[in-house]
């Protein structure tokens, strides 16, 4: 990995929002001023919209980008902010009776949207992104007390673990982000690491789980289900077939210093910021192992 290049695609061609989660990430940032970019796609109801979701270009609050804001809210570690619980308090007014939330909430203003967003139900819990938002809430209730104590968080995290329970079958997102989330609560729920064995055995030996609906080779690949060294899930795979996709990792860089995501985008600003969002994630998760 060349840092150096990295820094500079990330100033040529990334949105505000994450050169300053890249400045935070290699120890030059302002957290005040990455939660200020963060809060640009910030509703006065407490969600995010705004296109903060690439390929959901819509002004409205909605589960996909309350994703990227929690995203932002364990990069500010240690400090909290208080639109985190807040964004809690928003998922609380969208979850369903089972204690899921829907994939996306009505779309009125579509131009730009993938069409799962713009056409998702909002009246079916879904798995996939309740797990991926749940997840990622929990590394931001790491070091934000407001957030563990949520109730939103409680009742949505016992959603997916019942839901993988009832699960025979997973689309290989579901599969991915359960495991995020049964990674980020195994020291506190007794059930993850039966749970975590179990979805173990829809992975095979290389780690490759192609993913149905997506682009012809798209796969979730071993560090898509385990990007941090020393969890439960990353036990799931050899150290070789890890060591080997590191290095896949590295030889992605491009020769202008980004990384580019391997699904559809949706709109060609869509798929300039997927990249800088692309080259922040890289190099966090190779300086994370230790390649930077």
């Amino acid at each position: 990995m060349n840092l150096d290049k990295a820094s500079d695609f990330m100033a040529t061609h990334a949105r505000l929002l994450d050169r300053r989660r890249f400045e935070l990430l290699t120890g030059e940032g302002d957290r005040d001023a990455a939660l200020a970019a963060l809060n640009a796609y910030r509703n006065p109801d407490g969600g995010y919209g705004h296109g903060l979701e690439p390929d959901l270009r819509s002004r409205t609050s909605q589960p996909g980008p309350a994703l990227h804001a929690f995203e932002v809210f364990a990069e500010l570690a240690p400090a909290a902010a208080p639109e985190a619980a807040a964004l809690c308090d928003w998922l609380e007014t969208v979850t369903l009776p089972d204690g899921g939330i829907p994939f996306g909430v009505r779309v009125p203003d579509p131009a730009g949207c993938a069409p799962f967003w713009a056409g998702a139900d909002p009246d079916a819990s879904s798995l996939q992104i309740t797990a991926v938002v749940a997840a990622t809430a929990h590394r931001a209730a790491a070091h934000d007390p407001a957030v563990a104590a949520h109730p939103w968080l409680a009742r949505a995290t016992r959603f997916c673990m019942d839901a993988v329970r009832a699960k025979t079958e997973l689309h290989a997102l579901e599969l991915a982000f359960a495991l995020w989330l049964l990674d980020a609560v195994h020291a506190t729920e007794p059930e993850a690491a039966e749970l975590i064995a179990l979805l173990g055995e829809h992975i095979p030996p290389d780690g490759l789980v192609p993913v149905a609906g997506g682009l012809e080779d798209e796969m979730m690949r071993p560090l898509d289900f385990a990007p941090l060294p020393g969890t439960p899930v990353r036990a799931l795979f050899a150290p070789d077939v890890v060591a080997a996709e590191l290095d896949r990792l590295e030889r992605a860089q491009e020769a202008d210093g980004g990384w580019r995501v391997d699904f559809a985008n949706y709109s060609p600003a869509a798929g300039l910021e997927w990249r800088g969002y692309q080259t922040v994630k890289a190099v966090a998760i190779l300086r994370a192992n230790g390649r930077g």
